[in-house]
């Protein structure tokens, strides 16, 4: 069976990890090194980083450059990321791998491009979706306050076809809700694709990671403020997970 990867995500705003609901209303939280390091140790199978800002791109770089010398696991880095060029930063940086949200959209070429020059495995494709109607999620742009047109699950495929790795499927109705994740979001985009799905958006309690992993066929579960906050140790989680049945990385 597939191991089941569970993913923290570091939210940073001018070199500090932030956190907020739906996409807004940010708090800080804490140092991201800090945190990195102590979800190294928590037995994380990879870290998330996410520019939110974009204002401060070297401050952001530094960061990415402490952090990927600071742990063991896989590092994949997200946000103002609209070039090749972008792409090249981040890589030298340190990170493992990269995640394009916004700029896909705008410019398609852009992940073909990036795959092409650095493998699929490098490429990964992030989508912000929101429910537009019954069984609908649109992919929306600008940290979540556009939206696109694009249907999100068609736009999943398309980004198959370029050939990016994986799909992360941020849920901005159940963002920083903590009730837990769109399960019929993350059904419906791991239905449409053959790669992996990670889930994002919502987790506020064990049992919602058990859920998505499970009847929403997500390959993966990325969570931030309940990781920070420590309202779920990850190694516990994955603990949890064992109960049943669920294969989970190393604890």
């Amino acid at each position: 069976m597939t191991i089941k990867r569970i993913i923290p995500c570091l939210d940073i705003d001018k070199g500090r990890v932030v956190k907020g609901q739906k996409f807004q209303n940010m708090q800080d939280v804490d140092d991201p090194v800090t945190l990195a390091k102590q979800y190294d140790l928590d037995f994380a199978d990879e870290l998330f980083m996410l520019d939110i800002t974009r204002e401060e791109r070297a401050t952001f770089l530094d960061l990415v450059k402490q952090v990927a010398n600071e742990i063991s696991i896989p590092l994949t880095v997200g946000g103002g990321i609209r070039s090749l060029e972008d792409i090249d930063e981040v890589l030298q940086a340190g990170a493992h791998k990269i995640s394009i949200t916004s700029a896909a959209i705008e410019d398609p070429e852009l992940l073909q491009k990036a795959v092409e020059k650095y493998g699929s495995e490098r490429i990964a494709l992030a989508i912000d979706a929101k429910k537009v109607g019954e069984n609908k999620w649109n992919a929306f742009t600008k940290g979540g306050r556009n939206d696109s047109g694009l249907d999100a699950i068609e736009w999943a495929m398309q980004g198959e076809k370029f050939g990016v790795s994986e799909i992360l499927v941020n849920s901005i109705d159940a963002d920083g809700e903590k009730s837990g994740f769109d399960i019929a979001l993350n059904k419906a985009m791991a239905d449409a694709v053959n790669i992996p799905i990670i889930a994002s958006g919502g987790a506020g309690e064990l049992d919602h990671f058990r859920e998505v992993l499970t009847d929403g066929n997500a390959d993966a579960a990325l969570a931030a403020s309940v990781f920070h906050y420590e309202e779920i140790i990850i190694s516990d989680l994955k603990e949890y997970l064992l109960n049943f049945d669920i294969p989970v990385g190393e604890i």
